[in-house]
């Protein structure tokens, strides 16, 4: 049971390796989402350098203004999102939307034909891939919810616990799924631990804990010795999770909770 509990309880720094030098570049490798963004991307080019060499010289400089003008517009946007944006989560997923939408104004000046054929490929993209959370560094612990009870019972662990209970489709949990890693990084200690449960994996467990899976989400549920404290659950309550000690809703400071 000892060892089963370690198991249980191993922080997202010893289920990821970090030390690829470039995480960027590996990441585009090999995430189908961020993969098959880049070809459709690219194949503009291809699409652009076949399609100028019907047209007149009137029509090939006016898709030029239109192309200038949106890569002024989308830089005035990405400039705006970069100083507003929590998380590169969720100032990714805002490029690539604005990317999308820019690509499909331009491709309708060239054909609206081309412009459609984008419009089904990112629909395609949407279905059969999902841009994958923050899997970084942090001390929190990935649980199942027969996990997080197992815990609990046993109490032979931290007397609080924060548990963000997350559904991974929501772009809402995707954005934040960087913050709750850095809190833990910050405040874990031996009172207080950092779990995360993803109840996309086990829908039938929503319930048990009172939270719906149609949102809002993600959940923060502090437990006082396997008794809830308190929760946070509205999107709108996100800004001061961010900013601020996680404990400052219902305590002064973690120091407070000795």
């Amino acid at each position: 049971m000892t060892a089963a509990r370690a198991k249980m309880a191993t922080p997202a720094t010893e289920v990821k390796n970090d030390s690829n030098p470039f995480p960027w570049l590996n990441l585009v490798v090999t995430e189908p989402f961020y993969l098959l963004h880049l070809f459709i991307f690219f194949s503009y080019f291809v699409v652009r350098s076949s399609a100028v060499q019907d047209f007149s010289p009137d029509l090939s400089l006016h898709l030029l203004r239109r192309e200038l003008q949106a890569i002024l517009a989308f830089f005035v946007l990405a400039a705006v999102k970069f100083v507003r944006e929590e998380t590169w989560e969720g100032f990714i997923a805002d490029i690539l939307f604005y990317s999308k939408g820019f690509l499909f104004a331009v491709a309708l000046v060239i054909d609206y034909h081309v412009a459609y054929c984008y419009l089904v490929a990112f629909a395609v993209i949407s279905v059969l891939a999902q841009q994958p959370p923050y899997d970084g560094s942090g001390e929190s612990s990935i649980l199942t919810p027969l996990q997080l009870e197992i815990l609990f019972a046993e109490g032979n662990t931290s007397r609080f616990w924060l548990i963000e209970f997350r559904v991974l489709c929501s772009s809402t949990c995707l954005r934040a799924s960087r913050i709750f890693r850095d809190l833990s990084v910050t405040y874990s200690n031996k009172i207080i631990s950092f779990g995360t449960v993803d109840l996309g994996h086990f829908p039938n467990a929503a319930e048990n804990f009172r939270i719906s899976l149609s949102g809002p989400n993600p959940t923060y549920i502090l437990y006082d010795k396997a008794v809830e404290v308190t929760r946070l659950e509205s999107k709108a309550l996100m800004p001061s999770i961010t900013k601020v000690s996680p404990l400052t809703f219902s305590y002064a400071s973690p120091a407070s909770l000795v």
